[in-house]
């Protein structure tokens, strides 16, 4: 059966995409921590990320480098927080999160925000990479 996120990757499921190329798929998580949260997946479903082979590990960084640095110009924050747990979803994934305090990348706060702003925010961060 297909996660949730290969579900968002192939359009079954709406998001708010920040880019993508032919390995990888960035979107805007719909429970957020902070402004701007993002989530970097391969497109490719594997569920734990050290069962990646090293070049699409590799490459998974290097994808979510480009996005938190865009995230960065877009999101005013002391700096970007990665975080990559796997528990929720059986999917490799990687949460970029805008930090002001340690406890910004707990997930015990959540912020909500309005379809207009995610939409806004996907829009700037996809223009500032």
């Amino acid at each position: 059966m297909a996660s949730i996120f290969t579900k968002i990757i192939s359009g079954k499921i709406p998001c708010y995409k920040v880019a993508e190329n032919d390995d990888f798929f960035a979107f805007l998580d719909i429970n957020p921590n902070a402004k701007g949260h993002t989530l970097v997946v391969p497109k490719k479903e594997v569920n734990r990320l050290f069962d990646l082979d090293e070049d699409t590990y590799s490459k998974l960084m290097e994808f979510s480098r480009k996005i938190a640095i865009a995230l960065e110009k877009v999101v005013p924050c002391e700096r970007i927080g990665m975080s990559v747990i796997g528990l929720e979803v059986p999917h490799v994934h990687v949460h970029l999160i805008p930090l002001n305090a340690m406890e910004d990348i707990q997930f015990k706060k959540k912020v909500s925000l309005a379809p207009e702003e995610f939409g806004k925010i996907a829009k700037l961060i996809s223009e500032a990479l």
